[in-house]
């Protein structure tokens, strides 16, 4: 393509638009429902007794670009992730752009192409998508959003609300990689040691659990608001009481010394390439195994357990210290970091 920008007619839906979706979105990740160029994609019947997962999230983050990843990388691993926590197996992602007029095309190119490697490495296939431009000044460069739909087996029942007295808690690596890795570049900050983003594909690591647990109850990804809003979120959810110890979560030194310096609570950052697990105790050994198998896994840790709650004051989550008291572990309140993913 030789325009170097995004121009307003990339998106008028003529000529300069079919330019664009040939030579930059179907260059990049081309499949064959994409190429017929038609208006839904129609796709094979799921296998009988199979059902239908769908998510659709939308992704601002800025910078584009981040060490570890970028806006399309994270565009691709959020909606994997959401749609696998429910057990199914992701199949088919739609993809829809909002760009700004002037937008490198240079750089839309390098998001497309991390997005099609992503794609590829979840075993994902875009299959539908669109294209809008703003005018320059209304839109910061550009919004994505994809839309993910996944094969579910039938008698696969996982949620919040499966949670039982007594199961074990698990989490599948080092906690407030993203968040920091965002504000350091956001506000400049530079570390002694590398602080990169962790998004990542899970669908694998999820689908190796279940095999191995198959009393798992729920999957969550803790992205904005951390673990801390997750675990809170699961125990409204079943109505339980969730405790979780410090010295189980995994976390680097690095991000725990960046979140001392500027104040923030590492179990309130955001991540976008980890998951919380609550399985059967029993099973908890066998789905940590399962889990450090992963290349996303080897810092994977059973950090708490659930108990019952006081009926007289509802859930809670508690967090025992590293010096031996207790605290509720609260939901964050207000936006931390805006615009992190």
């Amino acid at each position: 393509m030789a325009d170097e920008k995004v121009m307003l007619g990339h998106g008028s839906g003529g000529s300069m638009m079919k330019r664009i979706i040939d030579e930059v979105f179907f260059e990049a990740y081309g499949t064959d429902e994409l190429l017929r160029g038609d208006d839904a994609a129609v796709l094979p019947a799921l296998a009988p007794g199979e059902r239908i997962a769908y998510s659709t999230d939308s992704f601002v983050v800025t910078p584009h670009f981040f060490p570890g990843g970028d806006i399309g990388r994270l565009a691709v691993c959020g909606t994997v992730n959401d749609v696998a926590t429910s057990g199914a197996r992701p199949l088919y992602l739609s993809c829809a752009f909002i760009l700004e007029e002037g937008f490198p095309m240079d750089d839309l190119r390098r998001i497309c192409a991390s997005m099609a490697e992503a794609a590829r490495e979840a075993g994902v296939r875009f299959v539908t998508g669109d294209t809008k431009v703003v005018n320059r000044g209304h839109g910061d460069g550009i919004y994505i959003n994809t839309s993910g739909v996944g094969a579910l087996a039938e008698g696969v029942n996982l949620g919040g609300a499966q949670i039982r007295p007594g199961d074990a808690v698990l989490v599948s690596g080092t906690l407030g990689d993203h968040g920091i890795t965002i504000m350091s570049c956001r506000e400049g900050l530079n570390f002694s040691a590398n602080i990169e983003s962790d998004a990542a594909p899970l669908n694998h690591l999820i689908a190796d659990v279940l095999a191995a647990a198959p009393h798992t109850r729920c999957f969550r990804d803790p992205t904005r608001g951390g673990i801390a809003s997750t675990l809170n979120e699961l125990a409204e959810q079943s109505g339980t009481d969730i405790t979780v110890d410090e010295d189980a979560i995994p976390v680097k030194d690095a991000v725990l010394g960046a979140c001392e310096m500027l104040g923030y609570d590492v179990m309130q950052v955001a991540n976008e390439g980890k998951m919380v697990c609550v399985v059967a105790a029993d099973e908890a050994e066998a789905a940590l195994a399962a889990m450090r198998k992963s290349p996303y896994g080897d810092d994977a840790a059973i950090i708490g357990r659930v108990t019952e709650a006081d009926p007289a004051r509802g859930p809670k989550v508690f967090l025992r210290t590293a010096f031996g008291s207790t605290r509720i572990l609260d939901m964050l309140v207000g936006e931390q970091l805006p615009r992190i993913c």
